[in-house]
């Protein structure tokens, strides 16, 4: 006998239904696993793109360029711009281009120039730039010294008629002067976080200073120099008066008053210098003295009341004293007793100025660590090479 169930029965299910429900929770798997991949991913990008922006960032950052001629096409600047900052230096192959040192944590030190209100640039002092350069003989070597060759003496010569026989005359005598390349350097410092982050252009500005004082140190030792070292100056060797000048000496004037212009007639003195100096030299000839000088200079006056100082008659041509042209350069001396404070003369003749003509910079980011040095060379060297070619006052009696 069959027994009955009573009440609703579940209804069977078929074999197929635990795979369906598998293949369910399956989908919906894959599925959220499809959007945490996506998400991932996104995410992946984005960072990727913060890296690179970063990177740009730090190897490219916007500063204020090298110099104004940056922006207007001088890849020689720009060169040395990414050198000095980054160490770069596959952009500067086939190119010749007392200090503390500088950081952030001292402001006198740097600590001024990571404020990003500082000024865009730093305002130096302004130092006088004149030298003796602008008017002496300049040339560029490739080698250690520059040797001039100078005949100081004249040729024999006598007349002669058909009947007398001529004699033997004098040969021309050779003297040789040589004139030694000297080393000019300096290394500032810099520490790598100020180059990175200061508001403008450290290295510019490094640059710009290194260059002036390499040219006021030149031009002081082209007057002052005593051959150690350094170049032979206009005024280190021996000077004689006029009527006593000999090779190897400058020939000088005196004003007559120990430390001053005679006081009657001043301006004799300058009348007298211009010409103690051959005419063959006085075509090409310029004053050099300094600005003090030039201040009691430009009150002289001729015996018709007429001073004998003129100003330039345009932009950027110089004085003159007498028709000829003034160099102000601030190296010489001031007027005291026997001080040779002026001098006239030819010097494209009379003054030779022997360098290499690059700049030579070398970054060191290793010795100093964390700072960066930055060793800058230049090769100089300068002598009279004619001393008949210049004539020096001498405030002095005689």
């Amino acid at each position: 006998m069959t027994e009955t169930r009573s009440g609703a029965a579940d209804k069977p299910r078929s074999a197929q239904a635990p795979i369906d429900d598998v293949t369910e929770a399956l989908g919906g798997f894959l599925s959220e696993f499809s959007r945490f991949q996506d998400d991932m991913n996104a995410k992946y990008q984005k960072q990727e793109e913060r890296i690179a922006m970063l990177t740009t960032k730090t190897m490219t950052h916007a500063r204020p360029a090298l110099s104004a001629e940056t922006d207007r096409g001088a890849p020689h600047k720009k060169a040395l711009a990414t050198y000095l900052r980054n160490g770069d230096d596959d952009a500067l192959r086939g190119l010749e281009i007392e200090h503390k040192g500088l950081n952030t944590a001292v402001n006198a030190e740097g600590g001024y120039l990571v404020d990003p209100q500082t000024a865009a640039t730093i305002q130096s002092v302004l130092r006088s730039g004149s030298s003796l350069r602008a008017v002496a003989n300049v040339v560029q070597v490739e080698a250690t010294s520059f040797d001039v060759l100078i005949d100081t003496t004249d040729t024999g010569a006598g007349w002669a008629d058909e009947v007398t026989d001529t004699g033997e005359t004098a040969a021309p005598q050779i003297e040789r002067i040589s004139i030694p390349l000297h080393e000019l350097s300096a290394m500032p410092k810099a520490s790598q976080r100020l180059l990175d982050d200061a508001a403008f252009d450290v290295e510019g500005w490094l640059a710009g200073r290194i260059a002036d004082k390499f040219a006021r140190s030149e031009a002081d030792a082209f007057i002052n120099g005593d051959g150690s070292g350094k170049p032979v100056g206009l005024l280190s060797g021996m000077a004689l008066p006029n009527a006593m000048w000999g090779w190897g000496t400058l020939g000088y004037v005196a004003t007559g008053t120990a430390g001053d212009f005679d006081a009657t007639n001043p301006a004799d003195a300058i009348v007298d210098l211009v010409y103690a100096l051959d005419a063959r030299y006085r075509a090409n000839a310029t004053f050099v003295m300094n600005s003090k000088t030039a201040g009691a200079v430009r009150k002289m006056k001729d015996a018709d009341g007429r001073f004998l100082w003129s100003d330039g008659l345009a932009a950027g041509e110089p004085a003159r004293l007498m028709g000829y042209p003034v160099l102000i350069a601030e190296d010489m001396p001031d007027i005291a007793v026997d001080a040779t404070a002026i001098a006239f003369g030819d010097f494209g003749a009379g003054y030779t100025i022997a360098e290499r003509p690059e700049l030579r910079v070398l970054r060191d980011p290793f010795s100093a660590k964390p700072h960066v040095l930055f060793y800058a060379t230049k090769r100089v060297g300068g002598a009279i090479s004619d001393y008949a070619a210049i004539k020096l006052m001498k405030f002095g009696l005689s």
